[in-house]
């Protein structure tokens, strides 16, 4: 897996000061992407296990909320097997913090048993996402005064149950 990008001290991708994680690949192409170089699965670097044990040293002060990923497309399914392994280790380690995903993908369908982008381990990293962030960005029904989203048809889920969270 490769990431473009990582912030440690985030502030716009979730509630708090979060850790974020930004991996490359997508097959969503959505027009008016804000990061369409994402879209190349060979973009930026390429995650080792060092980059797992600097994101988890970054989550360490107490004024870190918790860590985020977005993309590129955290599903594709070229990335659910790192990003799977690196959930649970956040969780094991900082049980306290919470996990914030976001996908072009729907939960309920693409990410369901059998869905698009179903693989063995969506599973495992849904069970770790505190919030999931569901839906493609569209442009015609881009908003910006919309809170940690950026077109009215995404959904902010809690990704155990599907019920859409208030935040």
């Amino acid at each position: 897996m490769y990431y473009g990008n990582i912030k440690n001290y985030d502030v716009a991708n979730g509630l708090g000061v979060r850790v974020t994680l930004f991996v490359s690949g997508c097959r969503n192409h959505c027009e008016g992407c804000f990061q369409p170089e994402t879209w190349d699965f060979k973009y930026g670097k390429s995650f080792t296990k060092q980059t797992g044990q600097e994101l988890l040293d970054m989550l360490k002060p107490d004024y870190i909320a918790g860590f985020t990923c977005l993309g590129g497309e955290p599903f594709e399914p070229e990335n659910q097997e790192v990003l799977a392994g690196l959930f649970r280790k956040i969780k094991e380690t900082y049980p306290e913090k919470t996990i914030w995903c976001y996908t072009g993908y729907r939960w309920g369908e693409d990410l369901a048993e059998g869905g698009s982008k179903y693989t063995e381990y969506t599973d495992s990293m849904l069970k770790d996402i505190d919030v999931l962030v569901d839906g493609r960005f569209i442009l015609e029904e881009k908003d910006i005064s919309l809170h940690f989203r950026g077109s009215r048809n995404q959904r902010i889920l809690n990704p155990k149950t599907g019920e859409i969270l208030d935040v």
